[in-house]
């Protein structure tokens, strides 16, 4: 009877030390969505007139305002991910757009994770505005996640002519092997030659704490004389499109939002860098005078 007892005993240790181990809390430093998704108190100004916007707030994405872009890893600038129209890369949750990045494998390098690329080409497209999204960024080495714009006429989605005389507008990207605290700005176009030209990279960092922190505001204002870069409304980079050069950036142009995996610009990840990683958009909106 004591050893029928004492292995009683056992087998329920046993599952309680099991059970303790499966409980211990992550000690992932970042929490999705973030604490202050609830408390937004952006305001674009009173000259500005919301004239489009997508708040998530509904089960599943709007295909009225978005296209999944299906590309195959390494279509662009060496990234390492495959984009796919999968529920489990791109949702809705919370009233927030959720990109989710997935490793695939134990392997890091090409083909290994799976991402959503979204755009609203032949859907929505504006010339100049204030283009403004809330966003709480992923973190850790290897990451590219970005809000952007091209221009409508871009052959990659139904128009006719090739990047980058179409032209870019990046209005944030984070590269994951340099700084989780640092964004950055930057607008490409062709130069004289139509040879591949572009303002230079402009950096934003956080006086302390990532961007994965918390939801922030990344927007541009966008007229027939600049480009202008905002983080919670702090201006941080200027450029003047006025010159002949700078004419793609007066035509229509449409928005995307993509969550990238390695490549030129953002390295590799390793065994630092934890997934599945999330890239959470509370709401994106386009204001106009």
């Amino acid at each position: 009877m004591l050893k029928k007892r004492s292995f009683i005993s056992l087998f329920y240790l046993l599952i309680a030390l099991t059970s303790e181990a499966n409980a211990q809390p992550s000690n992932d430093p970042v929490t999705y969505p973030a604490s202050n998704l609830k408390t937004d108190t952006y305001t674009p100004g009173e000259q500005w007139k919301l004239v489009w916007s997508d708040e998530f707030d509904g089960d599943t994405l709007n295909r009225e305002n978005w296209n999944f872009q299906v590309l195959e890893a390494g279509r662009f600038n060496g990234e390492l991910q495959e984009y796919t129209d999968s529920d489990q890369n791109a949702y809705v949750e919370d009233s927030c757009l959720v990109i989710k990045a997935i490793h695939k494998s134990d392997v890091h390098g090409p083909n290994q994770y799976s991402s959503a690329r979204l755009n609203t080409a032949q859907k929505q497209t504006w010339k100049y505005g204030r283009i403004a999204a809330r966003i709480q960024l992923p973190y850790g080495e290897g990451v590219f996640p970005a809000f952007w714009m091209l221009g409508a006429n871009c052959n990659e989605n139904g128009g006719d002519t090739p990047w980058p005389l179409c032209g870019e507008i990046d209005i944030v990207e984070l590269f994951g092997n340099k700084s989780d605290a640092v964004v950055e700005a930057n607008i490409h176009f062709a130069d004289e030659e139509d040879a591949h030209d572009q303002m230079g990279s402009a950096s934003f960092e956080l006086e302390e704490g990532i961007f994965a922190d918390q939801f922030h505001v990344f927007e541009i204002e966008w007229d027939e004389n600049r480009v202008v870069w905002f983080v919670d409304g702090k201006e941080y980079a200027s450029q003047d499109i006025t010159t002949e050069v700078m004419s793609e950036f007066h035509q229509e142009f449409f928005i995307l939002l993509n969550f990238a995996i390695g490549g030129v610009s953002a390295g590799c990840p390793d065994e630092t860098t934890r997934f599945p990683q999330h890239m959470y958009v509370d709401w994106v909106r386009v204001y106009q005078k």
